[in-house]
C-alpha cells in the first residue's frame, strides 16, 4: 500500500507536466516551431524567433513563458522525487507528445 500512495504524487506531477507540455506543443504548432528538435527549447528560452516558420509574437511569448514554467516545475519535481523519477516522468511525457504531435520534430 505504501508504494501506491508514493506513486500518487508522481502521477500528479506527470499529469500536470503532460497538460503543460500539451499547451507548449499547441503553441509551438502555432509558431511552426519544431520544439522537440535538439537545441530548440534553449533557442525559445533565448527569445530566438528565427526557429519559427510563422511569425506569431503572442503565441511565441506564451510559448516562452510556459517553457520557463516547465523548468520551474521540473526543479520542484527534482526536489520532491529526485532526478531519476523526474527523468522517467519527462521521458514518458515527451514520448506521448511525439505520438500526439509528430510535426514538432525530435527523433
Amino acid at each position: 500500500m505504501a508504494a501506491r500512495t508514493h506513486d500518487l504524487p508522481i502521477a500528479f506531477w506527470e499529469n500536470n507536466l503532460e497538460e503543460l507540455d500539451g499547451e507548449i506543443a499547441r503553441l509551438a504548432m502555432l509558431c511552426a516551431a519544431r520544439i522537440l528538435e535538439p537545441g530548440a527549447f534553449q533557442r525559445v528560452l533565448d527569445n530566438d524567433t528565427s526557429l519559427c516558420g510563422t511569425q506569431n509574437p503572442i503565441a511565441f511569448a506564451k510559448l516562452r513563458a510556459l517553457l520557463m514554467m516547465h523548468l520551474a516545475i521540473r526543479e520542484k519535481s527534482v526536489d520532491a522525487f529526485g532526478q531519476t523519477a523526474t527523468a522517467r516522468v519527462e521521458d514518458y511525457v515527451i514520448d506521448r507528445l511525439k505520438q500526439r504531435f509528430p510535426q514538432l520534430g525530435g527523433e
